[in-house]
């Protein structure tokens, strides 16, 4: 049997060969405290969980790829407060399966693949989809390097904007921490107006920050074209639940309401109802936000006292240090693994993420406090 070559080019995605090694250890017995994975472990808060039983119904019928009204109302009304922004509920919005699939599947509706605008820029480190999304559709990608010098920003004026047809930005970004200007937002959303290109922005940490409330692309759709992606992921740490959504033009929106029957990807209705509750509610996030402060609070002091330089951690519920001088992050990453720590090593975000390292801030503030104490040991 003969198998997609692209597949076979992607390899193994990163975080299965992280959960690969996790279940060797536990089988041996070995007490792990994992912060690879940026999966939340804080409970969903209970309202969000009885919203879904309640709306559980005898027979659930297929949802429909356009999503509740109740829900795309919800999205907008969000959008209004959070960014001040007005959004269409009809026209403008998607609910998705969470982010992941809609980041993948967005070259399928856009990328024309015999087409001379077949180039997906996407950043580096960073996460993965963008690229494999494009790369299955057929497109070609380049990559731009996020440097510490340039504040972990591409250099705009390096993107072949001629030849492209997708431009992804990932603010708060994963994994630096990095956060953006409304001023670059505005200057990124201008030439994608002047080449014809869509601005795509994943922005499932938005509402996780440490310092000021992040902007949104939504604040410079007025602009140029722009599809931005949000998810209830990270922010009501419902991850399994699977709800996020896509706000865009409505051509782009109306191509994406015809894509997605195809591949069956809406969220399930009841998923949806909670999806309303969590939207409509702030307080919890809020509690959330203060949650990961206590944790990075914890953390932070040892890694000063050890030389670990924090290279970015203004915003997400990430750390992005730096690897001390003469190890490499993959050796890190083996050496914390044998005393009981998982971390993720920054070549997993691409080889522009060779020397630093990345903690995800999600186990409880008790096993971070205990973490604290192997890496006094340790480090």
């Amino acid at each position: 049997m003969r198998l997609s070559p692209v597949l076979a080019a992607t390899g193994t995605y990163p975080f299965v060969r992280l959960e690969m090694a996790k279940r060797r250890l536990l089988a041996q017995g070995v007490p792990l405290i994992d912060f690879g994975k940026g999966d939340p472990r804080e409970p969903t808060e209970a309202f969000i969980r009885q919203a879904l039983v309640d709306a559980l119904p005898e027979v659930a019928p297929y949802p429909l790829a356009e999503g509740l009204p109740e829900l795309r109302e919800a999205v907008a009304r969000w959008c209004g407060r959070r960014f001040g922004v007005e959004v269409d509920p009809d026209t403008e919005v998607v609910p998705t399966y969470g982010s992941k699939e809609a980041i993948f599947h967005l070259a399928q509706v856009v990328l024309d693949r015999d087409g001379d605008r077949r180039v997906v820029v996407t950043t580096e480190p960073g996460y993965p989809v963008p690229e494999r999304g494009a790369l299955f559709a057929g497109g070609e990608v380049v990559q731009m390097p996020l440097l510490e010098e340039n504040s972990f920003l591409p250099d705009l004026d390096a993107i072949p904007w001629e030849r492209a047809a997708i431009v992804w930005l990932n603010y708060p970004n994963n994994p630096t921490g990095a956060v953006v200007s409304l001023e670059f937002l505005r200057r990124a959303a201008e030439l994608a107006r002047e080449h014809g290109v869509l601005l795509a922005a994943d922005e499932a940490y938005t509402e996780l920050w440490f310092e000021e409330p992040p902007h949104s692309a939504l604040e410079v759709r007025d602009v140029g074209p722009v599809a931005v992606f949000n998810t209830l992921s990270k922010r009501s740490s419902m991850t399994g639940y699977r709800s996020g959504f896509v706000v865009a033009e409505p051509e782009l929106v109306a191509a994406l309401k015809q894509y997605r029957p195809t591949v069956g990807t809406a969220p399930q209705e009841f998923v949806q109802r909670a999806s309303v509750v969590a939207w409509g509610d702030e307080d919890h996030v809020e509690r959330t936000r203060e949650r990961y402060r206590r944790k990075r609070d914890v953390l932070l002091p040892v890694l000063a006292r050890k030389g670990i330089r924090v290279a970015g951690s203004a915003a997400t519920m990430y750390l992005w240090l730096e690897t001390p001088e003469g190890e490499t992050s993959e050796d890190l990453a083996q050496r914390l693994l044998a005393h009981g720590l998982i971390v993720s090593p920054g070549t997993f975000f691409g080889p522009a993420g060779a020397g630093y390292w990345r903690v995800a801030l999600v186990p409880t503030l008790e096993d971070c406090e205990r973490a604290a104490t192997i890496l006094e040991e340790v480090l």
